[in-house]
């Protein structure tokens, strides 16, 4: 029996790479599912219809998470969909790397703003939708807790992503809502194409994967399901490291 059947969920940021691959693999485990996109609505059309044509149920809904206006309006067409929801993926989020010589302002907003402010949105409306359980998933990254040179702003929000998942579990649990992060190693996506492009960086990443290989959104997904199941019922304010053993 699929795990997530009849679950209704939300993935932020599904129109390509670990959110798309998460989106795919709930839908093949039953669950009705709103793939947000920010501005590639035909990435998110393609998820959509991938589900569809595996026998599942999918919408595509455009909303920028750092704006709650337009996650006002995320959680108010889930529900105009589907009636309900039971799961959010906090996945949307910016992945860019400057040195200290580098960051500005802009960079240093952009980057808080969706990886932060933005699973703080979503999530807040999210809990006023889930009607007596729940569970969320928050995708943080091996760098919040072992940062690599170049990365400080980025690292810094998945660090922060961290302690929220623990803190919310905490302040979610009496309303029987689970909080949960996972923390991806080196995955082929399209927002580390420039990086994984470098022979010598995609060497030094695999080679500290002790599984020797980089990971896939697929991979990750499989752990976002676990998460979302009835199966880590007994589960909240963790972090699962899913990076083939790698602690960067």
């Amino acid at each position: 029996m699929p795990r997530l059947k009849d679950k209704v969920a939300v993935v932020t940021g599904a129109s390509k790479g670990i959110g798309a691959g998460i989106a795919e693999r709930f839908g093949a485990e039953g669950a009705k599912v709103v793939v947000n996109y920010s501005s590639d609505r035909a990435g998110a059309e393609k998820v959509v219809n991938k589900i569809k044509q595996a026998g599942g149920e999918a919408v595509a809904v455009q909303a920028d998470v750092s704006k709650k206006l337009d996650v006002d309006r995320l959680f108010a067409e889930t529900k105009k969909a589907f009636g309900k929801l039971d799961i959010l993926v906090n996945n949307a989020g910016v992945y860019e790397f400057k040195s200290l010589e580098e960051i500005d302002e802009p960079h240093f907003r952009r980057i808080f703003d969706i990886n932060v402010l933005g699973l703080l949105n979503a999530t807040q409306t999210a809990v006023k939708q889930m009607n007596g359980s729940g569970a969320i998933i928050n995708v943080s990254s091996v760098a919040g807790t072992t940062p690599p040179p170049n990365a400080s702003v980025y690292s810094a929000t998945k660090g922060a992503v961290d302690v929220i998942t623990r803190s919310l579990a905490q302040e979610l649990g009496p309303r029987k809502i689970r909080i949960n992060a996972l923390s991806p190693g080196f995955t082929l996506t399209e927002g580390v194409d420039v990086a994984a492009a470098d022979p010598a960086f995609r060497e030094y990443a695999i080679s500290r994967t002790p599984l020797g290989r980089a990971g896939l959104p697929e991979d990750i997904a499989k752990t976002a399901v676990f998460l979302a199941s009835d199966d880590s019922g007994w589960i909240t304010g963790e972090n699962i490291l899913v990076g083939g053993g790698a602690r960067m």
